[in-house]
């Protein structure tokens, strides 16, 4: 598939990866639908992108725990471009605290974000998609394949959009509809800094050292390949694919590995 002249819907498009991601489909010639909360932010993105790639951007505020929001998405996209080609689930958030002393809201509001916005978004999204035969992308991590400590929320979030897209791929095997699960290592990002605590509240600083970390330009573009060829899986470095590896393999000693490196992280849980 080539991106020029497609259309594309991005939410949590106003920053991290859902930005870069929303600057390398533009950049490949794609026009843009943007969906996210903070809406001033997402009409300067779009009428930058436009400026500077020559394509047609709109922004949608759009809160993805709202079903009803997610249906006025994909309606604006229709009635602007008449058509969605590709779907890119990326709104999401994390948290970080141990589960004994979480409030149980806490992991609600992860799974409503990250897993009932896919569900939503693809929901609304799909007859259109069938018609074009286009792709439906869900930007998952490795902790849908591994469960990692302070993050049972953020973990159960990705598995289950996992399993749904995995289902949602094989319903789909006869009807051209490409299902693609794109999992990032850790990425540079401001997804640590507004994760939830265990009241709540934001994290604010990162506990992680982001300056080893992949960008999220470069996380984009490997996404962006990964729609115009199709791919099924993307595992995007080599400490995520040892780790699903190990999980199929060697699950006791991998979760000792995963408890030693967050045990060392900057004012570790694990005590």
């Amino acid at each position: 598939m080539k991106l020029n002249d497609k259309t594309v819907i991005i939410t949590g498009g106003s920053s991290g990866i859902g930005k870069s991601l929303a600057a390398e489909f533009a950049r490949r010639g794609a026009n843009l639908v943007l969906g996210a909360r903070q809406y001033v932010t997402l009409c300067e993105i779009a009428q930058s992108l436009s400026q500077q790639y020559n394509i047609k951007a709109i922004a949608v505020e759009c809160d993805v725990t709202k079903a009803e929001d997610c249906e006025n998405l994909i309606k604006q996209a229709t009635l602007t471009f008449g058509k969605i080609d590709i779907l890119i689930n990326n709104a999401g958030i994390s948290m970080r605290a141990l589960f004994k002393d979480t409030d149980v809201k806490v992991l609600k509001t992860v799974m409503e974000v990250n897993f009932w916005g896919t569900v939503y978004c693809t929901k609304y999204a799909l007859p259109e998609i069938l018609k074009t035969k286009g792709s439906i992308v869900g930007i998952s991590s490795i902790a849908g394949y591994k469960g990692l400590p302070g993050r049972t929320g953020y973990s159960a979030s990705k598995f289950a959009m996992n399993g749904f897209l995995d289902a949602l791929r094989v319903e789909n095997l006869k009807t051209g509809v490409h299902v693609m699960t794109a999992c990032p290592g850790f990425t540079a990002s401001n997804i640590r800094n507004t994760a939830l605590n265990k009241d709540g509240g934001q994290q604010g600083e990162s506990t992680l050292e982001e300056q080893k970390m992949m960008t999220s330009d470069e996380v984009a573009k490997i996404i962006a390949d990964g729609v115009e060829n199709r791919e099924r899986m993307l595992i995007m470095t080599g400490q995520g694919k040892l780790t699903v590896f190990l999980s199929k393999f060697l699950p006791g000693w991998l979760d000792k590995l995963v408890y030693n490196v967050f045990a060392k992280e900057k004012d570790s849980l694990l005590k």
